[in-house]
């Protein structure tokens, strides 16, 4: 497939991005880059969020899976619908009660400042790795299919993306990224709507004769009765369902889009709204990959994972227009969590770091020169670890940013849970003690319990693997702890708060 074509496709889009963004942020200041002045249509936004929720590893890992666990993956979206009542009808009335623009302003109001702090980093940091990782895995996509037969250098193909992201969010904030984030979910649905009938074009099947295929081959399994596994479904329900309570209520990037609409009852309905989709989507992206790996089982095409999407798109398999529809899709799926992202970790920064919305000596010019220095920041830091990614050159390194994620959503987690569930006042400049010592303590437990992967991303020597895996197997008996480490992560830090509280005065 010509590159340059692919490429010209991909630069089209951007200038539509542009214009849109243009259009968009006429008239902003500060309160539309953070929260939109709170005016956003609940529709809009719903529908972008889905983009957001779903992102460049979705349209690309999902499909991946259904080779090796069927359609397993759809006990953890049964688990994100339950996740999202949690979030629109116990973590947004408060929000909207506090009137917040950032929500980590609400562990300043219940614990004192160094939790509000605590909370703030824990977000950045989670939330900076996850973007860039992101970022890396498609930026990586578009390169080897189309850049590097141009003769682009990868760091010339990050920064010309960053600077675009940057261009379009630079003035409108939340304003713009409402609209740009619809239009981006639009396309990539269409983009996985037209490969999914193109490949069944190609096979000459329809619907239901693909569901019998994929029957027969044994990839329609969802419910994993295992209770050994870490697939065991009870514990992908329950570990969906606090993933969405703690990547999406409990993170800015995907609250401040929330609590950009006027009013409470509107946001529940966004959030609702986008539960429902999410479910029919999902199951669309494991629909494509099932019909991929019964193409590529028919032509004995000898790839699998996350490479087996784009190979299929973009090779001699479809038409052109379908490799120009699914370059397309895949950066629509792309740019929603990297544009919000960029965009949430400013607003974060500022306004729970340096405190711009309490700094009273600046006007709303400087205040707007601060949000603008760092919003440049943050560009430099997400290529500088796109670039991190690219030299450590791992294939699966979204596997690492995944569980990293648990590890710092854990603390997050706690602090929110022991604020709402109790009343007792906690010993403020012992919370990031506790906050810290939790990960630790679930890293450690992970590497116990699952000394496999560990040994095979850190290179460790054969004397000591060995020593873990026999330390393994006589605690763990073969028991996998999966998806619940988050749960775990929560847990800890909950406890760990608790021994450092006391009673509330009654008074």
């Amino acid at each position: 497939m010509n590159p340059l074509l692919l490429f010209s496709f991909v630069i089209g889009y951007f200038l539509l991005l542009l214009t849109v963004a243009w259009y968009t942020s006429k008239n902003s200041n500060n309160d539309s880059f953070f929260i939109g002045n709170r005016n956003s249509n609940w529709m809009l936004v719903a529908f972008g969020m889905v983009g957001t929720s779903l992102s460049g590893v979705t349209f690309v890992s999902v499909p991946g899976t259904v080779g090796n666990v069927g359609f397993q993956y759809f006990q953890v979206v049964i688990g994100y619908f339950f996740g999202y009542l949690a979030v629109a009808y116990i973590l947004l009335p408060l929000y909207y009660k506090m009137n917040l623009t950032s929500i980590y302003n609400y562990l300043e109001h219940r614990f004192g400042n160094k939790s509000y702090k605590t909370g703030a980093v824990f977000f950045i940091l989670s939330r900076t790795l996850g973007a860039t990782a992101r970022l890396y895995l498609v930026i990586n996509i578009l390169q080897i299919f189309i850049l590097d037969s141009m003769n682009v250098s990868f760091w010339l193909t990050t920064l010309i993306i960053l600077i675009l992201i940057l261009l379009y969010t630079f003035e409108g904030g939340v304003k713009t990224i409402v609209y740009t984030d619809t239009l981006q979910t639009t396309c990539m649905l269409l983009g996985l709507i037209v490969c999914i009938v193109a490949v069944m074009s190609k096979m000459d099947i329809g619907f239901s004769e693909a569901i019998n295929q994929l029957s027969v081959k044994g990839m329609l399994k969802v419910f994993n009765a295992d209770v050994q596994s870490s697939g065991f479904f009870i514990k992908q329900i329950i570990g969906g369902a606090f993933i969405t309570i703690a990547m999406t209520g409990l993170d800015q990037e995907m609250m401040q889009k929330n609590i950009s609409v006027k009013t409470l009852k509107d946001s529940q309905k966004n959030i609702m709204t986008l539960s429902t989709i999410l479910l029919f989507v999902n199951f669309l992206f494991l629909f494509m990959g099932g019909l991929l790996y019964l193409y590529a089982a028919n032509n004995s095409i000898d790839v699998k994972g996350d490479d087996l999407f784009p190979s299929i798109a973009l090779g001699s398999h479809l038409s052109i227009a379908v490799g120009i529809i699914f370059i397309i899709g895949l950066i629509s799926a792309l740019f929603p969590s990297a544009d919000g992202a960029l965009t949430a970790l400013t607003s974060s920064f500022c306004i729970d770091i340096l405190g711009l919305k309490k700094r009273e000596d600046l006007n709303e010019q400087q205040r707007k020169k601060v949000r603008i220095t760092v919003h440049l920041v943050f560009t430099i830091i997400f290529f500088l670890c796109v670039m991190l990614f690219k030299w450590i050159n791992d294939k699966s390194i979204i596997d690492v940013i995944l569980k990293v994620a648990g590890y710092t959503y854990g603390p997050l987690l706690g602090l929110f849970a022991f604020g709402i569930f109790t009343k007792r006042v906690i010993n403020d400049k012992l919370s990031l003690i506790v906050c810290i010592a939790a990960p630790l303590l679930v890293i450690g437990l992970d590497i116990l319990n699952n000394p496999e992967w560990f040994v095979s991303k850190l290179n460790i020597t054969s004397s000591i693997a060995d020593i873990l895996k026999n330390i393994s197997s006589n605690i763990f008996s073969g028991f996998k702890i999966g998806i619940e480490l988050l749960i775990i992560n929560g847990l800890l830090t909950f406890i760990g708060l608790w021994f450092i509280s006391k009673p509330a005065n009654k008074k």
